[in-house]
């Protein structure tokens, strides 16, 4: 076997290894991604050279976990990394000389969404492990427009809290415009799809 050959054949095992390792890890692309922590997320939060600091906890409703010496310290609505900075920053305070932190996700929390009205596949939805769902995915997971379906007429309810918003968007129009901004999709969303008056 020439060298060539020999380089060749290595290139292309590390290559299926570390395409299988990506598979088998999907949470790992969370992680150096734009991944939002929600509630009901399973975290593991490693203190490096401090094993007794390590702590798996499920995220509250609050968007807290509790860790020991810190208590309770608020991670809902941050990525890893910008959770990693918060726990560093409480553990600085008095316990730990610069600790490195690092954060995992273990177990994503089921995010769902709902679209109903002039879709082919109405129901609820999941949303993938570590990305988001702009409108117009979200209608083409409920299997796209009926015949009878307007898309200039689509009306998303979402609940904040005890308020709930309601935006009436142009699903046609954003579909049609390049330059137009994503409607992202939140967890909880109420999607509508209008019929047509003939």
């Amino acid at each position: 076997m020439g060298t060539h050959t020999r380089t060749f054949s290595w290139l292309h095992a590390a290559w299926v290894a570390c395409l299988a390792l990506a598979l088998l890890t999907g949470a790992a692309c969370a992680q150096a991604g734009n991944y939002l922590l929600s509630p009901n997320d399973l975290v593991e939060v490693e203190v490096y050279q401090e094993l007794e600091m390590t702590t798996k906890a499920r995220v509250g409703n609050d968007g807290t976990i509790s860790m020991k010496f810190i208590d309770s310290v608020k991670i809902g609505g941050l990525s890893v990394s910008g959770a990693a900075q918060i726990i560093r920053a409480r553990l600085a305070k008095g316990y730990f000389v610069n600790p490195q932190v690092n954060v995992n996700v273990l177990e994503f929390a089921k995010r769902r969404f709902t679209v109903l009205g002039q879709v082919f596949k109405g129901g609820t939805f999941d949303f993938p492990d570590n990305g988001t769902v702009d409108l117009l995915s979200a209608i083409g997971m409920a299997g796209g427009y009926t015949r009878i379906a307007d898309p200039t007429k689509v009306t998303v309810k979402r609940r904040t809290g005890t308020k709930e918003e309601v935006f009436q968007l142009n699903a046609k129009k954003l579909a049609g415009d390049p330059a137009a901004s994503r409607f992202e999709v939140q967890p909880g969303d109420t999607i509508t799809v209008g019929e047509s008056i003939f």
